[in-house]
């Protein structure tokens, strides 16, 4: 039985690790070692700045990246996914800790861990892929102005206590903050952005410009002792050292209240990860193991808070460039977190140098580059069920929070999917059997419809938006048949809706002495009504092939005698 399970869990639990090592060689070995290194490098200042524009300590952030980097790359169903802190994550993570504090933070961190690894469990990794797209732009891009909008202290220097999760306050206390503006500061910010934004891309791969801007940013505070807050004068620097364990403390009193944050950050962490697994295949003509993924940032986002880290999934960016310096399995990500750890180890002094003005620059190109905001010029050229669904989702995302742009996009975007649906299927009377050109009398004869013999013909999908449209053409019809004929022969399915009206069709013919066929059903329909045993209720010899079928036996039934 031991055997038995453990099979059944390999099946389940395979990470693209094991399969990567087949073939694997000193040459594979040697680029993925150059591609650690250098994404490592990048990740750098980007796990700081997310962690310090979350309302987190710098340090979480590194943490995250290094824990979290580690057993995404050695668990996970991708060969090139870096795994770390995230700029969609900031928003989401700075309003936990604004309304519930940063140790329940924590605890809504493993409780989204517990429910990646369900999400997992249950292969609902595929299903994450039908989500709208018009929807993902919407939420992307209003999380990218959040971003921008949450560096606008550190960019100007604003002195103002943190700031407000809420929009509209979160926009007041910047404007009555204003007349504190630094301009040394705006100039380093300004200086730095610039500076990323017109970086040559050739040099990027050896020396990637977020680095290098970081680099001469705090070299030139430095050595001239500008007047300009670092991660020093605010959070007193970095601690030199691994990470410690610790139990992050709990009640089970506030359990309840943190399950739809955590649902949330475990929704987002899926829905990008998945995104960016999707990305690189695309880069490396590959295909990923989508519940793997979800397991491995499940396990992920279990263990790093122990830790003292943030939220975890997969990062864009940061994947791509593992790409790009030549990655081919998950050795270059385990690489890219020992890289981290070592410069924490060796450099974490230095970090207190770096000013908040360079970091806000880093995340505003962050953000800029995350959105996609072309399309918003195009969305003239939109169907307006999607544009509609976009512009929802990003001003829900922007003014309330991301859980409630998501449900509301979702409702919206399934609402038009069922009227879409109901456009395209059709209830509607038969008409083609009454006039046949070029044809024998005695055929003619055959195909049409009797005295006495109604049919209608029914196209797309019978479900619950189509069923009342189903009972109302049928109510609207005056005539009295004494033999209704459904042709079904262009249904391709239905739910339990339509088969309930077409049970309680059948119940008011019966009363009436009147008799239903069934012609052409296809074989999902014909299977529902099979099980519901709606063929046992009309007669089984009344459900039939096709349409000529159908005549024949309402004829038979009527005793007319067959031309």
């Amino acid at each position: 039985m031991n055997n038995s399970f453990l099979v059944k869990f390999s099946q389940y639990f395979r990470p693209r690790l094991l399969d990567a090592m087949r073939g694997y060689n000193k040459a594979r070995l040697s680029t993925d070692i150059t591609a650690g290194i250098t994404v490592g490098v990048v990740a750098l200042p980007l796990a700081i700045a997310f962690a310090i524009a979350s309302g987190a300590k710098p340090e979480a952030g590194i943490f995250t990246a290094i824990i979290a980097g580690f057993i995404i790359s050695a668990l996970g169903g991708s060969r090139v996914q870096i795994g770390g802190p995230t700029g969609a994550f900031i928003v989401i993570v700075f309003g936990i800790i604004a309304q519930y504090g940063f140790a329940n933070l924590l605890i809504c961190t493993i409780m989204a861990g517990v429910m990646l690894i369900a999400m997992g469990a249950f292969q609902l990794g595929n299903l994450l892929k039908f989500f709208p797209r018009p929807l993902i732009i919407g939420f992307t891009n209003g999380i990218a102005m959040l971003i921008a909008l949450s560096e606008i202290k550190d960019f100007f220097g604003l002195k103002t206590e943190a700031l407000p999760a809420e929009f509209f306050q979160k926009l007041g206390t910047l404007w009555h903050a204003l007349p504190t503006f630094d301009l040394l500061t705006f100039g380093m910010a300004s200086i730095s952005a610039l500076f990323i934004w017109f970086y040559p891309k050739s040099w990027a791969q050896r020396f990637p410009s977020p680095i290098v801007a970081l680099v001469l940013g705090t070299t030139v505070v430095a050595l001239f002792n500008l007047p300009v807050e670092t991660i020093g004068t605010r959070f007193g620097g970095i601690p030199q050292g691994l990470p410690s364990f610790t139990m992050p403390e709990f009640s089970i009193g506030t359990i309840g209240h943190l399950i739809m944050p955590a649902f949330t950050i475990a929704l987002l962490g899926a829905i990008e990860s998945l995104l960016s697994a999707a990305v690189a295949d695309g880069m490396i003509d590959d295909k990923h193991d989508p519940n793997q993924e979800l397991m491995a940032q499940g396990i992920a986002n279990i263990i790093t808070p122990f830790f003292g880290g943030i939220p975890a999934t997969g990062a864009i960016a940061r994947t791509a460039t593992n790409v790009r310096s030549g990655a081919t399995t998950p050795i270059s990500g385990m690489v890219h977190a020992l890289t981290l750890l070592i410069i924490v180890l060796l450099a974490a002094p230095l970090a207190q140098y770096i000013p908040l003005a360079s970091l806000a620059a880093i995340l505003l190109i962050v953000s800029i580059n995350m959105g996609e905001w072309a399309v918003f010029r195009r969305l003239k050229a939109y169907p307006r069920p999607d544009a509609v669904v976009l512009l929802i989702t990003f001003l829900f995302t922007v003014i309330f929070d991301l859980t409630v742009a998501v449900e509301v996009g979702l409702l919206l975007a399934a609402i038009f999917f069922i009227r879409n649906m109901t456009e395209l299927s059709h209830v509607k009377l038969s008409e083609e059997y009454t006039s046949i050109p070029d044809e024998g009398e005695a055929t003619l004869a055959r195909k049409m419809a009797p005295p006495g013999v109604l049919i209608y013909r029914l196209y797309g999908a019978l479900f619950f938006g189509v069923a009342d449209k189903l009972e109302s053409v049928l109510k609207q019809q005056n005539a009295d048949p004494e033999i209704l004929i459904l042709n079904m022969s262009e249904v391709i399915s239905m739910d339990a809706s339509a088969l309930h009206v077409l049970e309680e069709l059948h119940a008011k013919l019966t009363k009436r002495g009147k008799r239903l066929i069934l012609s052409g059903p296809h074989t999902q329909p014909y299977f529902l009504m099979h099980q519901a045993g709606l063929f046992e209720k009309i007669g089984k010899e009344n459900t039939v092939a096709n349409l000529d079928d159908a005549l024949a036996r309402a004829r038979e039934m009527l005793a007319i005698e067959q031309p």
